[in-house]
């Protein structure tokens, strides 16, 4: 049984169809030779190893760990022990889809038998396509789509009559990977987050139980917890998206679930469109973007990475991202839109800096909402929807909860100043104890004025006539 972004015992069609075919061996490859550009960053790489410890300890210590390229260790593995057979749960990542293709080929050329199975997502991308067979570009009409499908019923539990195979490896096999930091950055990941099928079971029960009614109303407000937090646990599979959805609409007679059944569609459709558009990680979805004159400043790049712009809420989101790997969405799409729009700086360069700074790190998501923000995607935001900074703070942060909580330099600053200090008397700050360009920057850019350069850059684009 290959793990792959599955790490999990229920809900895991790929391990039981193993657990009914004899003994198991179960394996992990951490395969960076076939990833290319997008290798796990640093906020991933500290999740996985902190899940595999806990696949290990369920699977009674023997899970098989090996690093390389996956062709090469299981057709190794494959020689060296009397294996018959290769199951594992398909991947849609373009880097994957290939790899994978040339692991059947081979593994048919030694006669292992192999099999793979629908196990990272509710719909595959073959599933949900237009009349003609071809696949959706808009988000609306492909949810749909699949608001007139059914997913499968039934659930799959443990397998309670696996047999595992010995595991000749040494104990600290996991820490042999190396994916923990060198320097402990991730001191405060521990205070919020809990890798692992049980972690992710736990966090699915509690936000059913008591986020999912108010979700609605309360998932835009950052300083409160409003939002499942479940993204790492998909990602790394710990839980299945098919059971987050089937326990959802369990509950639906007391809490109404759509609006965040919602959001796992919208991840459905970010598969659906990388696997779709495989250079989406890379390319403009929009070509005409190619001609937009995006502008390399590595200064401005570099205050924006560390929470230094000047404008709080764009601080306090960039801030929260490199302490706890995550950052609140909707302060995602005001750091994003700034960073492309006031900065005009390459949605390239934020989605590197997310895919190494965050624990949900996907591909699919990532790139997907970059593009959407930045204007460029199949199905993106109008150009002209340039969030402020300052706007958003003062109506999703009223009192400045979550601006003190980051920013503790601006916590003494009164709720009508704390998210634009720069307009306060010099009282004011003194009072506040804050003095600008010393403890707190002023702002780095002018909002009103970038705006325009960038709209203008944007209307320069669109077709004459």
């Amino acid at each position: 049984m290959w793990f792959r972004q599955d790490l999990r015992l229920a809900e895991n069609p790929a391990l039981a169809a193993a657990a009914d075919s004899g003994p198991v061996l179960p394996l992990y490859i951490l395969d960076d030779a076939n990833a290319g550009d997008w290798k796990m960053g640093g906020a991933s790489r500290w999740w996985l190893h902190h899940s595999l410890c806990r696949l290990n300890e369920s699977l009674d210590g023997r899970l098989r760990v090996l690093s390389g390229d996956a062709e090469a260790e299981l057709l190794g593995l494959c020689e060296s022990l009397p294996i018959k057979k290769v199951v594992w749960n398909r991947c849609y990542e373009p880097w994957r889809v290939r790899r994978d293709v040339r692991i059947e080929r081979s593994l048919l050329k030694r006669g292992v038998q192999f099999d793979s199975f629908k196990g990272s997502l509710i719909w595959e991308p073959g599933e949900a396509l237009k009349a003609d067979d071809s696949p959706y570009g808009v988000f609306t009409p492909f949810y749909r789509n699949l608001m007139q499908k059914r997913p499968a019923d039934g659930s799959l539990p443990k397998p309670s009559n696996m047999t595992l195979a010995d595991c000749a490896q040494p104990d600290n096999r996991i820490d042999a990977l190396g994916l923990k930091p060198q320097t402990p950055w991730d001191a405060e990941f521990h205070d919020h987050w809990t890798p692992g099928e049980q972690g992710a079971l736990d966090q699915l029960e509690g936000f059913l139980q008591d986020g999912l009614q108010a979700y609605k109303a309360k998932r835009d407000y950052p300083s409160i917890s409003g939002v499942s937090a479940l993204s790492p646990h998909l990602h790394f599979g710990e839980v299945s998206p098919l059971r987050v959805w089937r326990e959802a609409q369990m509950i639906a007679a007391h809490s109404n679930p759509e609006p965040w059944l919602r959001q796992l569609c919208w991840r459905e459709f970010s598969y659906h469109m990388l696997f779709h558009h495989e250079h989406m990680c890379n390319t403009n979805l929009n070509a005409r973007f190619n001609a937009f004159p995006w502008r390399m400043h590595h200064e401005m790049l570099k205050r924006w990475q560390q929470g230094a712009t000047g404008y709080p809420l764009v601080d306090a989101g960039m801030r929260e991202l490199w302490r706890t790997g995550t950052m609140h969405n909707r302060v995602r799409m005001v750091t994003a839109s700034f960073l492309t729009k006031n900065l005009m700086i390459h949605w390239l360069e934020g989605a590197r800096w997310f895919w190494d700074c965050l624990v949900d790190a996907d591909l699919a998501n990532n790139s997907f909402g970059w593009q959407w923000v930045a204007g460029c995607g199949a199905d993106a935001a109008p150009y002209f929807r340039i969030f402020n900074p300052i706007t958003q703070s003062q109506k999703f942060d009223p009192q400045g909860e979550y601006l003190r909580r980051w920013l503790p330099e601006l916590r003494r600053l009164s709720n009508r100043h704390i998210h634009a200090p720069w307009g306060a008397s010099t009282n004011e700050l003194t009072a506040a104890g804050l003095r600008l360009d010393e403890s707190y920057p002023r702002p780095m850019i002018d909002l009103r004025s970038s705006r325009e350069h960038a709209l203008e850059a944007w209307g320069a684009l669109r077709p004459s006539g």
